[in-house]
C-alpha cells in the first residue's frame, strides 16, 4: 500500500467505522470534558477492556473529578473505585503521582506539550499523543498495538515497534489522516483486522493490503 491508495482506503474505513465499537477514550473525548479526563481514561485503559475502562472512569470521576480531588483520595479508595482494571493498584499509585505533579508544576492543569507530558509517571508516547490529539485537538499520531500491527500488515510501513511506527508515519502519512487513523484502526483492529486470524473476508480494503505476517485468516 502507498499514499495513492489512502483516499480510497480511508473513505472505506470511514464508511464502516460507524458500525464498529468506538474506542473508549474517543467516546470520552467526544463529551468534551477536557484533557484531564482523556489522560486518566488512557491510563486506566492500559491492558483493560473498553467496557471495564468506561465503568471505572465513571466511578472515579463521580467520586473525584479533578487532580486535587484525586490527590485528596486515598490510594486504597482509588483502587476500589477503578477495580477491576488491569494493574489497578499500580494505576492508583500512578494517578496520585501524576496529580501531584500537575498541581505542583502545572497549576493543576494537564500540560499541552509532548515533552511535559512524557515527564508524567508512566506516560509514554502513545498516551501523550492521545492527550494532545483528543484533549487539545493538536495534530498528533497515536500509535497503539492496532495502528502498529495494521500499518505494517498493509505494507505501508516496516517497523519493529509502535514508537518507530509513529516516527515513520509522521514522515509518510499526510496530515489530514492524523486525526482519524487511531480511531479507525483501533476499531478495525478490535473487530476485523484482529491480531490472529483476521477477518479478511469481511475487509473492505483487502485489495490494497499486502497481508504481511498473515498466515491464517477468515
Amino acid at each position: 500500500m502507498n499514499n495513492r491508495h489512502l483516499p480510497a482506503v480511508f473513505r472505506r474505513l470511514d464508511a464502516v467505522y460507524g458500525s464498529l465499537r468506538e474506542p473508549i477514550v474517543t467516546r470520552m473525548a467526544r463529551k468534551k470534558r477536557g484533557p484531564f479526563r482523556v489522560l486518566v481514561g488512557t491510563v486506566l485503559s492500559l491492558r483493560t477492556k473498553d467496557a471495564t475502562t468506561a465503568a471505572a472512569s465513571r466511578r472515579l470521576f463521580e467520586y473525584a473529578a479533578t487532580p486535587r480531588e484525586i490527590l485528596a483520595t486515598s490510594r486504597e479508595k482509588i483502587s476500589s473505585l477503578i477495580y477491576p482494571v488491569g494493574f489497578y493498584r499500580q494505576k492508583a499509585r500512578q494517578l496520585h503521582k501524576i496529580c501531584s505533579i500537575l498541581i505542583e508544576k502545572h497549576g493543576g492543569r494537564v500540560p499541552a506539550t509532548m515533552e511535559e507530558l512524557l515527564e508524567l509517571p508512566g506516560v509514554g508516547r502513545k498516551t501523550a499523543n492521545l492527550v494532545l490529539l483528543k484533549g487539545f485537538n493538536t495534530p498528533a499520531i497515536c500509535v497503539d498495538t492496532h495502528v502498529h500491527r495494521i500499518t505494517n500488515r498493509w505494507g505501508y510501513v516496516s517497523t519493529p515497534d509502535p514508537d518507530r511506527t509513529e516516527l515513520a508515519l509522521r514522515e509518510k502519512l499526510p496530515g489530514r489522516y492524523w486525526y482519524v487513523i487511531n480511531d479507525y484502526l483501533v476499531a478495525y483492529g478490535q473487530n476485523i483486522c484482529t491480531p490472529v486470524s483476521p477477518k479478511c473476508s469481511q475487509c473492505t480494503i483487502e485489495k490494497w493490503c499486502e497481508q504481511i505476517g498473515v498466515y491464517k485468516k477468515r
